[in-house]
């Protein structure tokens, strides 16, 4: 991982080192609430997004999916707890199998992401936007938190592998969660290297692990978003 750049963005900062220019700001127009999909900007596979009945302000949870899945999965590690929790979710949909930093590097996703993050500000009142993922996607939801501290103030990573910014900016939190028998990203040579790491750089880190594989159960779900809104 990166030590952490300058609190300043610079000029030639754009999606190929991970950065977001999406911004929350008063909506133009009222978005619908329950579960409503998002056509990307650029015309790729649709987004999922719910949002809680009423009129907002929502907080916002960008969520993403793990290796080889889809937005649905991304979406329904939170969906059970949106309502109650007033979470605003969106959960895209890669490019590929999965996230573009796993292959080539930061690029398409930033770009379809930042698009999202666009028509969901357009639509709904925001107060705060935190970023989370499974396996594959919190590892992409810690890189692009880190990298995009200054609009991301939480990151939500269950069982990741790393954290790879280009950039950093800001000092967003993190809850990481992992399990202790996970059998697809080791504990050991993950989170248990990771976490430290982290707090060596000086980011506030929320550390659970569980007995169990690689999964998000439950209860680490419920003490995630519960230290989400504390």
């Amino acid at each position: 991982m990166t030590e952490p750049a300058a609190p300043h963005r610079q000029p030639d900062e754009g999606p190929r080192h991970g950065r977001l220019s999406a911004r929350p700001a008063p909506p133009a127009a009222r978005g619908a609430t329950g579960l409503v999909p998002f056509t990307p900007p650029d015309g790729g596979p649709p987004a999922l997004a719910y949002a809680p009945p009423g009129d907002g302000p929502y907080r916002l949870v960008v969520l993403l999916h793990g290796a080889g899945g889809t937005a649905r999965q991304g979406l329904d590690l939170l969906l059970p707890l949106a309502d109650a929790h007033r979470l605003l979710l969106l959960a895209p949909q890669a490019t590929a199998s999965s996230w573009d930093l796993v292959g080539e590097g930061f690029g398409p996703d930033v770009h379809r992401i930042d698009g999202l993050l666009g028509t969901v500000f357009a639509a709904y009142p925001v107060v705060g936007v935190a970023i989370g993922g499974f396996s594959d996607g919190a590892s992409y939801a810690l890189s692009l938190g880190l990298t995009n501290g200054d609009l991301v103030d939480a990151v939500l990573a269950f069982s990741p592998g790393f954290a790879a910014p280009l950039v950093t900016h800001g000092r967003p939190r993190a809850f990481v969660s992992h399990g202790t028998d996970d059998p697809v990203l080791p504990i050991d040579v993950c989170s248990r290297r990771l976490v430290p790491r982290l707090h060596s750089l000086g980011y506030p880190v929320e550390y659970a692990e569980f007995p169990g594989g690689h999964e998000v159960p439950a209860e680490i779900r419920q003490r995630a978003v519960s230290w989400l809104a504390g």
